[in-house]
């Protein structure tokens, strides 16, 4: 017992970058966090050669890259289209794919439906689990599928080393890992889930993906914040984040890629989860819509641009006096900061009392949006809760907001004006800069579209 003892050591590693250190320390001197280090007692073998990359192909010296064939290796198509596209176009032969999302979102649900998909498709497919037994990952999969397929094999361990020893017949082309935090190195004296058995796992599941062309998604548990668990090193080691995102008071749900190698980043799908499973929404728009009134005071619709893909969403905003102390800011699916920032513009620039007032605004639908070109239309939408008049029901909104109130460009205009008239909007009002770089298509030819260049000219021409 003592001679095992001499061979571990405690040590204090980071959970932002996994730094370690002697000793415990109120600041990572690594990137700055505060209490982020927390104790670790690893072998001292480990500590000397570090996170082992024995699975990886035998490596040769450089290539030029002229020789190097990058087409070798064609998508694979999952059958789900709105994932596909989020991926930029399909799976990447040994591309390794991070999900991570908030407990009971849909993460095992949408991945059995493209297990399933992949199944159809005769590709052979691994479900790789630590947290559920073979009968429970069977039992979701006839709710959510229906028959079971000979091309799904199901492996549930937490150990990564007895997953290591299976056989190479049975390498498949795609894999999921449901959830890395699960898995343990038998090499490490540390729990599942600690800093550097996530690195260790992560590290090998990598090197496995890569020398084998293996398409390899990895399930993520996320903080209480909805960042991914575990250090930032993890998302640099895959090649996609993909988050998972939506309110369990709401059916649809949300998938976002935060980072992607192979394909566009910030692209994102929408499902509606129903009892058989998550269902592709074909026209966001009109969804998150449906239920706005014409004579709604303090409400304005925005056109976001997620990606490559236009949204529609409704702003909602709702003044009140200040009766208890200092005025409130609450703010739903928006940036707080933001808000305060605007209604001092709206206070300074505009003349409008609205600084001793609670101010509560929100995204309708319980959607997330956060790009500067929503400003105008936030503002919009406090100044007709302020005014008690109402916003043209067939009047979209575009504009970005500095501090001396003058309205600014924003990005992809064109795309989010185009998705604006096809849902039967009128009226657009767009930054000055924006209105000079249009060029007048069929698309937007029933657009009457109208340009600001200061905040009190947009609220002139609105209101």
């Amino acid at each position: 017992m003592a001679a095992k003892a001499k061979q571990q050591k405690s040590v204090f590693v980071c959970r932002e970058c996994g730094a370690s250190s002697p000793k415990w320390l109120g600041r990572c001197p690594s990137c700055g966090e505060w209490s982020s280090l927390v104790e670790e007692r690893i072998s001292r073998t480990q500590l000397k050669s570090g996170p082992s990359r024995g699975l990886g192909a035998p490596r040769t010296g450089p290539r030029k890259l002229s020789d190097i064939d990058g087409d070798t290796s064609p998508r694979l198509a999952s059958g789900l289209g709105e994932l596909d596209r989020v991926l930029g176009g399909g799976l990447v032969p040994g591309a390794v794919m991070l999900l991570g999302g908030d407990p009971g979102i849909g993460k095992s649900t949408l991945l059995m439906q493209v297990v399933a998909s992949l199944a159809q498709r005769k590709t052979k497919v691994l479900y790789l689990s630590g947290e559920e037994s073979e009968t429970q990952i069977a039992l979701r999969a006839k709710r959510i599928c229906g028959d079971a397929s000979d091309q799904v094999w199901v492996f549930a361990s937490n150990s990564l080393n007895e997953f290591e020893a299976l056989p190479e017949e049975q390498v498949p082309e795609v894999m999921v890992v449901d959830s890395v935090q699960t898995l343990r190195a038998e090499e490490l004296e540390s729990a599942a889930g600690s800093v550097s058995q996530l690195r260790e796992v992560t590290a090998r599941l990598v090197d496995y993906a890569k020398s084998r062309n293996v398409a390899l998604f990895l399930v993520g548990h996320v903080t209480k914040d909805g960042m991914l668990a575990g250090p930032k090193v993890l998302e640099h080691l895959v090649d996609t984040v993909l988050s998972f995102e939506g309110d369990k008071n709401h059916n649809y749900r949300i998938l976002r890629s935060v980072k992607n190698r192979f394909g566009p980043a910030n692209e994102l799908a929408i499902y509606n989860m129903s009892a058989e499973g998550l269902a592709e929404v074909p026209d966001p728009s009109a969804l998150f819509l449906a239920e706005r009134n014409s004579d709604n005071v303090g409400s304005v619709v925005f056109a976001s641009a997620e990606g490559s893909r236009p949204l529609l969403v409704e702003i909602q905003a709702l003044l009140a006096p200040a009766v208890f102390g200092g005025a409130r800011r609450v703010a739903d699916g928006l940036d707080t900061n933001r808000l305060s920032i605007l209604l001092a513009v709206l206070e300074r620039k505009a003349g409008l009392s609205v600084l001793d007032r609670d101010v509560f605004v929100s995204v309708a639908g319980g959607l997330k949006v956060d790009e500067p070109a929503m400003d105008l239309a936030l503002c919009t939408a406090i100044v007709s809760s302020l005014r008690d008049v109402p916003v043209p029901r067939d009047t979209v909104v575009l504009g970005e907001l500095g501090l001396t109130g003058e309205v600014r460009s924003i990005p992809r205009a064109p795309l989010r004006l185009a998705e604006a008239a096809k849902l039967g909007f009128r009226r657009a009002i767009v930054p000055a800069s924006t209105l000079k770089s249009l060029k007048q298509t069929k698309e937007l030819s029933s657009l009457h579209i109208q340009a600001a260049s200061t905040l009190q000219e947009a609220l002139e021409l609105i209101f």
